[in-house]
């Protein structure tokens, strides 16, 4: 195998992890109303068991630099496979609503650390020149996953009685491949220099393409230097108030567009439209396969057009098509199939703009010394947003005699403002090194 081979080897394993954590995000939408109707829950409870895996997730994205950290990236990413393979197994067996949600939960813990512990290994683990486009293997593996889940949830529909338990039992399988898989890639060569592994760390680094090993780990031990002469500061100091609000705004935007609540509840909105429920888990696998085309079209794009322009597309986009939505619930008018139009429009315009442009601006935004902290408020403001949105989504829906057309009027408004705010407040970061967008907010 050559080195190329090596490093893209090790990044497909490690974004595996990705996959799963697209699988497991997009597979609820599914079995969400058979398992609403097993234990015959109340819309409360109905919706915080659709949104216990993202409570999860805040939990895992917080928590999971201290044990990459302390017991280095690869064996983190082989405890992520193993949650991933259990709580799959036990959602799929399991008779007790108690269990369903608890394990719903821990396997949200692996969702959350695997999405900071897979980018992490893979920037790590890549060589610079290929760094960019195996980093996003990561992102295109979650929109994949996504899409496979839907198509999963609609091939295995009226498999027995049971059949939500094949959908979520499924997952077992990636789960164990990624977890015998993660055995056989090496350790970030990062983690070996910092735990003073040298001639390991070496070996890996000529084995991903260095042509000098020695050379690369004495550049790595210079940088943890500098790392470690940093003087500690504090993200709310009061001296990066602008990134904070630019990120935090931005991650708030990103699940007041809706889009987790249409990802989790795709075939039940189709169903309301009047589709029977096989035909609308067909629809929702057209939304997997927009998500996934428009995300490698904004990856591709991304680095051309700039971060203000696909945002500004996307909000124009999203605009229109959540209006379109609001009206034909506020009509009752579907017309067959136009509200599955409507919302891959929308799942088209968020892939390109939203969901490709805010993990790239948060990690551009802050400076070295809090850049992890800020990565972490995002992630951390995402994850809280999508898990109130999912919990709510269908107390709104439910207990309003129109709450589809309410439902798709609040994700419009949002969408018009973000729109607003993006152009008149949030500063392009295309093009500039991170130190001059630094100097252009008035923090270096």
């Amino acid at each position: 195998m050559t080195r190329s081979n090596t490093a893209f080897r090790n990044a497909i394993v490690a974004s595996l992890g990705g996959f799963l954590f697209g699988f497991d995000t997009a597979v609820i939408s599914g079995v969400e109303k058979s398992i609403q109707q097993l234990w015959m829950l109340a819309d409360f409870a109905h919706g915080f068991t659709v949104a216990s895996a993202l409570i999860g997730t805040v939990l895992g994205s917080l928590l999971a630099g201290w044990p990459a950290e302390r017991y280095g990236r690869r064996r983190v990413l082989q405890a992520i496979g193993l949650i991933y393979l259990v709580t799959s197994l036990v959602t799929a067996l399991t008779t007790s609503w108690e269990f369903f949600v608890l394990f719903r939960f821990i396997g949200g813990i692996g969702v959350g650390a695997s999405s900071v512990v897979g980018p992490m290994y893979i920037s790590e683990i890549s060589p610079a020149k290929n760094r960019g486009r195996l980093v996003a293997l990561f992102q295109f593996n979650i929109v994949s996953g996504i899409l496979i889940a839907f198509v999963s949830n609609y091939l295995l529909f009226g498999v027995g009685e049971d059949a939500w338990r094949w959908m979520l039992g499924v997952q077992a399988f990636p789960s164990l491949l990624f977890f015998i898989f993660v055995f056989v890639v090496p350790e970030s060569p990062r983690w070996l220099v910092k735990n003073n592994k040298h001639e390991e760390a070496k070996r890996v680094l000529e084995d991903i393409g260095e042509a000098d090993g020695t050379l690369a780990v004495k550049t790595i031990k210079d940088s943890l230097h500098t790392e470690l002469g940093m003087k500690k500061e504090s993200l709310f100091n009061g001296r990066y108030n602008k990134p904070i609000f630019y990120v935090v705004a931005l991650a708030m935007f990103n699940q007041l567009s809706g889009i987790n609540a249409i990802m989790y509840y795709a075939p039940r909105i189709f169903e309301m439209t009047g589709l029977a429920k096989d035909t609308a888990l067909l629809q929702a696998v057209s939304i997997g396969v927009t998500n996934m085309v428009f995300t490698l079209l904004a990856i591709s794009l991304i680095d051309k057009f700039g971060r203000k322009t696909l945002l500004l597309i996307g909000s124009a986009g999203m605009v229109l098509f959540l209006g379109l939505v609001a009206t034909a619930f506020y009509r009752q008018d579907f017309g067959g199939f136009d509200v599955m139009f409507y919302l891959v429009g929308f799942i088209a315009f968020f892939a390109f703009s939203q969901g490709a442009v805010i993990w790239v601006f948060m990690s551009e935004i802050f400076p070295n010394k809090v850049r992890s902290q800020g990565q972490t408020l995002g992630s951390f403001t995402h994850w809280i947003m999508a898990a109130l949105i999912s919990w709510t989504f269908p107390i709104l829906v439910e207990r309003s005699s129109n709450g589809g057309f309410y439902s798709f009027l609040l994700f419009t408004g949002m969408m018009l403002v973000h729109g607003i705010f993006v152009w008149k407040v949030l500063p392009e970061t295309k093009g500039k090194s991170l130190e001059g967008i630094q100097r252009e907010l008035g923090i270096h």
